[in-house]
């Protein structure tokens, strides 16, 4: 299984506008982030977490051919308003694909978003979406995929582990009954702001705390804003990295 890591970049993404910091001015590539989201390939098939604002720049970076599924973490904006750019895959193959997420997160995309899941004949749009509500562990193309309850400041959010690897972005806590679904990780991507403390996310310590726990094999920390160079992964402890834009990881 291939994970790539297509944004790594808080809602703002980085550079981000009107700022001229050492982080936004940085020269380094892995300074330069969009709005997170993930892609996960297996046996042929493509399933992105999240629609990214910078879906279609993303997908034309990294030559994706086709998305056969979308996961959904949570309805805010930087997560799913890049959904339109689906349009582009569908315009080529024709495929209703199959979306899964939270009742809370499907109910809110589909108010935003109708036209996507129930298509809209008279301008010309056709359905895009299957809508699936999962709160248990589902089979997706062969692979066990186990939704994990995540609180995100005081919404809920949803992470997602697939085999030994699990994806946790924009999170602030994690309930004990989710963190006991997250023994024998070989990879986790985990949410980790900042380095100052902030109510809706965990920032760089509160990351490390849970990575302490969970003890992974290796460990991403995504979801990063302009107080965070690249750079600064070099302090960070043994097994434990910063995400950038373009990540691969196999696993």
């Amino acid at each position: 299984m291939k994970i790539t890591i297509l944004g790594s970049g808080t809602s703002t993404g980085i550079p981000m506008v009107g700022c001229h910091c050492p982080v936004c001015s940085s020269t380094d590539p892995r300074d330069k982030r969009t709005r997170a989201s993930l892609l996960v390939e297996t046996e042929g098939k493509y399933i992105l977490i999240d629609t990214s604002p910078d879906l279609r720049r993303q997908a034309l970076r990294h030559h994706i051919p086709h998305i056969d599924a979308v996961l959904l973490t949570h309805p805010h904006a930087d997560h799913i308003n890049g959904i339109d750019d689906l349009r582009g895959f569908h315009f080529i193959h024709r495929r209703v694909v199959p979306c899964y997420g939270s009742g809370e997160t499907m109910k809110a995309v589909q108010r935003s978003f109708s036209y996507i899941f129930r298509g809209q004949e008279a301008a010309g749009y056709a359905p895009l979406l299957d809508p699936h509500v999962v709160h248990e562990p589902f089979s997706l193309f062969g692979r066990r995929i186990m939704p994990i309850h995540l609180y995100h400041g005081t919404m809920h959010a949803t992470g997602y582990r697939i085999g030994a690897a699990a994806y946790l972005t924009d999170c602030s806590r994690i309930p004990e009954s989710s963190l006991a679904l997250l023994e024998g990780l070989e990879l986790l991507i985990i949410d980790g702001l900042r380095y100052t403390p902030h109510e809706n996310h965990f920032n760089i310590d509160g990351a490390l705390n849970v990575i302490g726990r969970l003890r992974p094999k290796r460990s991403i920390i995504t979801h990063l804003t302009h107080e965070v160079s690249h750079a600064d992964g070099a302090r960070l402890p043994v097994g434990v990295e910063l995400a950038y834009d373009g990540m691969d990881l196999v696993v």
